[in-house]
């Protein structure tokens, strides 16, 4: 089940989406698990018809998973990652009107208006006005299915993925004999987790007749880690540099298909090359020895710079963008994820501790666990100042406690104390905040357009002979409506940097790992 700020968050997102009865039943199957649909009928204490009618709408919209095992018979459980990526839903609608313009945009929107839908269906409802446009839009949803922005929707993606994961690692570890070590224990994880991607790839493989298709969120989370990346790039080197960083990536952009890569497919630098003009200018943010240096030559540069090359240290790999391995280049995906996150908790750290905050959480990451003492001394900062700002970052969970008896009755006068950061628990506490932050900002907003006088505004303009001609408005009536839709588009900036910030905890988590978020 998910902690109290997500399910908190989540009951609102379904209420804002589908009306009070639906949050209802997110609200029983969150703090209560998974349930069959007579015990949802008894927590929820609706109608049994009211309760059908709104599971299937979750259902419809990819929010409840639902399985039929011999023990317990059919259950439905919540899908919190869904419901939490509905937040991003405007992002993935313009992003597709980047990439295939408004037609792209109209096919993604009402997809992720109706959950899934089948091609005929999207066709014959976006060109119901102009019968002409069809083959538009017919060649634009070809194009996203192609380009994998969009997917099947398989028997598969309604069943709680967890049920498999835990039965094929139970097989696995049942042909391990004796006592099974952590490297078996691992690679049973891997196996299973293997086994069950290749099934989903295998039940996604179908034509095109009575699919009915979902918007693939991978696919769309790539951009948004593509322009996460050149965005750090060009704050730790330069614009010249984001945008050969650009270009590797959008060499290399149709084959990425989902986030969790720990790094690129291989190019090579003249592929790279072919896709920056002559007009950007790269000469003008690196020193070459040579006057008029070429294109190719000054992007070579620029892939060693990102690279580290001039340092050959873990401490350099730790710090690069990409790797150059036999004239191919790839962007390691994983190593600047570490990064972003680590960006995150240090600028958590600064916010709430200052610099000596900082300072402490650095010391612990780079050397490991140390006990009072030895970070006083390797920090040079005085025991009465470590002493309470250790207990205050501990106490927001950013750093741990790691306790080394030295007597076996484990007496705490005689024990050492040695301070750690452990990630995994810093960055979830990190995400149960962000994830406070995210309904508090939800609840302003509805808080806001609840005020009488707004409210009354709003209902006016909801009228057909007012929503063609907004001058029927008094001026009054006019300056209210400002005021509230500046209000309205400060909280969605907001929204958006916090959900930018869950982004890198907690998608970009997955990379390299086979661990549920």
């Amino acid at each position: 089940m998910a902690d109290a700020e997500t399910s908190r968050l989540c009951v609102q997102i379904v209420w804002s989406h589908f009306g009070p009865l639906t949050a209802k039943v997110a609200f029983a199957l969150l703090t209560r698990g998974r349930l069959s649909l007579a015990q949802l009928i008894r927590f929820t204490k609706m109608k049994p018809r009211t309760a059908r009618v709104a599971t299937l709408v979750l259902v419809q919209q990819n929010i409840l998973w639902h399985s039929n095992t011999e023990e317990e018979g059919e259950m439905l459980e919540f899908n919190t990652l869904e419901c939490l990526m509905r937040l991003r839903f405007g992002r993935f609608v313009w992003q597709a009107e980047q990439l295939f313009g408004s037609s792209g945009a109209e096919i993604v929107q009402l997809i992720l208006d109706h959950g899934k839908l089948q091609q005929p269906d999207v066709i014959s409802r976006l060109s119901l006005n102009n019968p002409k446009s069809s083959s538009l839009y017919s060649q634009t949803l070809h194009k996203l299915i192609s380009g994998a922005y969009l997917k099947p929707s398989t028997l598969l993606s309604h069943h709680s993925p967890r049920d498999k994961r835990i039965k094929y690692e139970a097989e696995e570890k049942a042909k391990i004999t004796g006592f099974p070590t952590a490297k078996e224990l691992r690679e049973a994880q891997e196996t299973a987790e293997a086994r069950l991607k290749r099934e989903e790839k295998e039940a996604e493989s179908v034509g095109l007749d009575g699919v009915y298709f979902r918007v693939n969120f991978d696919k769309f989370n790539t951009h948004i880690r593509n322009k996460l990346i050149e965005m750090a790039t060009g704050e730790r080197f330069n614009r010249s540099a984001a945008l050969v960083m650009q270009a590797t990536l959008k060499a290399t952009e149709a084959k990425q298909k989902s986030v969790s890569d720990a790094r690129s497919d291989p190019t090579s630098t003249a592929a790279i090359a072919m896709l920056i003009s002559d007009d950007e200018g790269l000469s003008a943010g690196i020193v070459t020895s040579i006057k008029k240096a070429s294109s190719a030559s000054l992007v070579k540069d620029y892939l060693g710079l990102m690279s580290a090359i001039d340092n050959p240290t873990p401490a350099g790999k730790a710090a690069s963008f990409i790797s150059l391995t036999e004239n191919k280049v790839y962007v390691e995906f994983e190593i600047v994820s570490k990064r972003l996150r680590r960006r995150v908790l240090e600028a958590v750290a600064r916010e709430r501790h200052g610099d000596d905050g900082v300072r402490i959480v650095r010391l612990l990451l780079d050397i490991g666990k140390m006990d009072e003492k030895q970070i006083a001394k390797v920090a040079m900062m005085p025991n009465n100042v470590v002493r309470p700002l250790l207990a205050a970052l501990s106490s927001d969970f950013l750093i741990s406690t790691q306790e080394v008896p030295r007597s076996a009755d484990r007496n705490p006068t005689r024990t050492f104390y040695l301070w750690h950061v452990d990630l995994h628990k810093a960055y979830s506490a990190l995400l149960g905040h962000l994830y406070k932050t995210l309904y508090n900002i939800g609840m302003r907003r509805q808080a806001e357009q609840e005020e009488p006088t707004v409210k009354a505004v709003l209902a006016k303009r909801a009228r057909t002979d007012v929503a063609q001609d907004e001058n029927l408005l008094s001026r009054m009536e006019r300056d209210v409506l400002k005021e509230w839709e500046t209000k309205r588009e400060k909280l969605t900036v907001l929204e958006m940097r916090v959900e930018e910030a869950v982004f890198i905890l907690r998608d970009l988590d997955k990379v390299g790992s086979y661990e549920d978020i």
